[in-house]
C-alpha cells in the first residue's frame, strides 16, 4: 500500500492560464521549485525538472507524461532518489473552472511508501509552498485578498 499527497487549491484566474502555467517550461520555472526543465504537453514524452543538489537528493526529477486532457487533466510519472531509495509517484493535476474566474486545482501525488514520512510531510510543504507561488504569479494585484 501507498500513500498519497491531496491537496485542493483555488487562484482567482481563468482556467487557460493555469493550464498554460502548468505547460509551458518557462513559466514551470517561475513558480516551480526546479529550476529548469524540459517539460511538453505530449502523451509519452520523457523530461526532467532539475534543481539545486541538497544531501541525498541529485535535484533531479525522471518523469514521463501520462495524460493530457486540456485544460482539465494533467497526469506524469516522477522518478526521484527519497528517503528509501528511489521514489516512484504519479503526479495529477486536475482544473475546474467556475463562473466567476476562479480555477480550483486538485493536485495528487500518488506513491509514497507508508515509511516515508519525511518524503511525504516534505511533499505537502513542497507542493503548497509551489501553489501559492502559483497564485501569486497568476493573480492579477487588483484581486489579491
Amino acid at each position: 500500500m501507498s500513500e498519497t499527497v491531496s491537496l485542493d487549491f483555488e487562484i482567482k484566474s481563468p482556467i487557460e492560464r493555469v493550464w498554460h502555467a502548468l505547460t509551458d517550461p518557462t513559466t514551470l520555472a517561475k513558480w516551480m521549485f526546479f529550476e529548469t526543465n524540459d517539460f511538453q504537453p505530449v502523451v509519452g514524452h520523457h523530461f526532467q525538472f532539475r534543481g539545486k543538489q541538497a544531501t541525498g537528493w541529485t535535484g533531479i526529477v525522471d518523469c514521463e507524461v501520462l495524460k493530457v486532457d486540456e485544460p482539465h487533466r494533467l497526469s506524469y510519472a516522477w522518478v526521484t532518489e527519497g528517503q528509501l531509495g528511489q521514489h516512484r509517484a504519479t503526479v495529477t493535476w486536475t482544473l475546474t473552472a467556475s463562473d466567476n474566474g476562479i480555477t480550483q486545482i486538485h493536485l495528487e501525488q500518488r506513491g509514497f511508501d507508508r515509511e516515508a514520512k519525511q518524503e511525504i510531510d516534505g511533499a505537502k510543504y513542497g507542493w503548497t509552498h509551489q501553489l501559492n507561488q502559483l497564485r501569486d504569479l497568476l493573480t492579477p494585484p487588483d484581486m489579491v485578498q
